[in-house]
């Protein structure tokens, strides 16, 4: 409780101030050494001794102030603080905030929910967005070299020059995913010949690769196209659905029995043109 200074907080307490001034005279001390002592500044222990209690601030101040100085010159100020009429320290009031009246807590629960109901919308809308978007996106097409697709009807064969490899534009069916299994090594005969001509009489994926190692085709070839590659142009060739590949030299055909796994061919192709099982 904060004093009013137009009010003199310790009315009738004349004396105090009277007694500790010839206590500190007699204790041989000065205004400045008291006030250091105390921790006071100077024009407090003045305003004490003076009895000018309206500069001091609240009763709860003054009497505190009074009681060390009291202490420090060993002087008994009980009757006089008694007789000074000072205000008692009163404790604060607590006003109770626990009762909340009804529509309060009501509108704070709509106000949560309402929150909440917002929060799941902004996370939610997104997630089903795009779930929504991938499940009416069609997933690729997957086929094996073992099975390939049927062939079209429509798919004219290309006559191929010696110089480079030719083929002609299969029908776009979307994309297709090989899978390509390891093949054990064959022991076969080297077949003599100067060119390598794939004729293809179904549908079969091809991984044809150069001697450096180079990708010369990877696709899926189509039924009734055809393939022709110069000697040296090509260094290893992986045929799907090799039953339905006839691969020729100028020597004649050469047998995919012994370079074949399943359903799938592997083998090298020297400089010359010969064809022999993969190396491991």
């Amino acid at each position: 409780m904060i004093n009013d200074p137009g009010v003199n907080a310790l009315d009738g307490a004349v004396g105090c101030g009277e007694q500790l001034r010839k206590a500190r005279e007699a204790a041989g001390l000065s205004l400045e050494q008291v006030a250091s002592q105390l921790r006071m500044p100077v024009q407090v222990v003045t305003a004490l001794e003076a009895e000018h209690w309206d500069r001091l601030g609240a009763p709860v101040f003054v009497r505190g102030q009074l009681r060390s100085y009291a202490r420090l010159l060993n002087v008994d100020l009980g009757d006089l603080l008694a007789q000074a009429g000072i205000a008692p320290v009163v404790p604060p009031t607590l006003v109770s905030h626990t009762h909340t009246p009804r529509a309060r807590r009501v509108a704070e629960s709509l106000g949560r929910r309402a929150v909440y109901v917002v929060i799941t919308a902004v996370l939610a809308v997104p997630v089903w967005y795009v779930i929504s978007g991938n499940s009416n996106s069609q997933p690729p097409s997957t086929a094996s070299l073992d099975e390939v697709p049927a062939p079209v009807a429509d798919a004219m064969p290309a006559v191929a020059p010696a110089s480079a490899p030719q083929r002609t534009a299969p029908a776009d069916n979307g994309p297709y995913l090989a899978s390509m299994a390891p093949a054990r090594p064959i022991t076969a005969a080297a077949t003599p010949g100067a060119a390598l001509v794939l004729d293809f009489k179904g549908d079969s994926w091809v991984n044809i690769l150069a001697p450096d190692g180079a990708t010369v085709e990877k696709a899926l070839v189509r039924a009734g196209e055809s393939r022709s590659f110069t000697a040296g142009q090509v260094g290893s060739m992986v045929l799907g659905n090799a039953a339905e590949v006839e691969v020729k030299q100028a020597s004649g055909a050469v047998d995919l029995a012994p370079y074949k796994r399943g359903n799938v061919a592997r083998f090298t192709v020297s400089s010359d043109g010969s064809v022999a099982p993969v190396s491991h």
